[in-house]
């Protein structure tokens, strides 16, 4: 057996996310896993860094699989590009140590959020937007409410799954928030994410930026720990995965 680690870059539009699924096969792991186990002929399970969400994109998801038979990381690439859909594409393939695993392996991830809030509507970037234009957002706002969110904290409050059983703590490294005259990006960098955490924490800055929470109460919606205490969470299509530090 010989590990490979690839980097995949996909449109989540029309998926059921990341993770393999019983009850579909709609999926961006299933679509890899599937490609491999017909080049090698014995199934070929994919693992990758995060599970991004259904409808959630990626430029740099970095992944990892172990196949079976003598195939060049060339041949590898080629075949998965062949046969894969239009919408998911692998930018590269190398052979690696055994040991290696996308999740596990990971020392960090980057995603981005992008908000449109112009009038004028993104013809091009539309299914990789959220189109905000509720009320004007304070940037500067956003910007002093992630400085309370940046460290190590229990992010329970902040997580979408109420029966999680496990740790909730995580580690944020930076929150870059920056603005144009088109809209908002906002770029996380931590250790790890809770479902739909980086969308729960887009929407209580939006909700920051927009005078229906206070930069002073983002602290006590940490210590809650109460998901009800936190903002909405925001729409899947403008969210994208940037990439994985290993």
């Amino acid at each position: 057996m010989t590990t490979y680690k690839m980097i995949v870059a996909y449109d989540g539009t029309k998926y059921n996310g990341w993770q393999i699924q019983r009850s579909t096969e709609n999926t961006i792991q299933g679509k890899l896993s599937a490609v491999l186990t017909k080049m090698s002929g014995s199934v070929v399970e994919v693992y990758g860094s995060g599970r991004t969400d259904a409808g959630v994109h990626a430029r740099g998801q970095v992944a990892s699989f172990s196949i079976d038979g003598n195939f060049s990381a060339d041949e590898i690439l080629s075949y998965l590009n062949r046969y894969l859909p239009d919408d998911i594409a692998v930018l590269t393939v190398e052979k690696t140590d055994s040991r290696f695993h996308a999740r596990l392996s990971c020392k960090q991830k980057t995603y981005r959020y992008r908000i449109h809030t112009s009038i004028i509507p993104d013809v091009f970037g539309r299914k990789y937007v959220y189109t905000y234009l509720d009320k004007p957002l304070n940037a500067d706002l956003m910007r002093k409410a992630a400085v309370h969110l940046i460290g190590t904290h229990d992010f329970k409050a902040f997580c979408g799954n109420p029966h999680f059983k496990k740790s909730s703590v995580r580690t944020i490294f930076s929150i870059q928030i920056t603005d144009d005259i088109s809209g908002i990006t906002l770029d996380f960098t931590g250790d790890g994410f809770l479902q739909n955490m980086v969308r729960i924490l887009t929407g209580t800055l939006i909700e920051v930026g927009n005078g229906n929470i206070k930069v002073d109460e983002i602290a006590a919606i940490l210590g809650s720990k109460n998901r009800q205490k936190a903002g909405f969470t925001a729409p899947p299509q403008g969210l994208t995965l940037l990439g994985a530090e290993y």
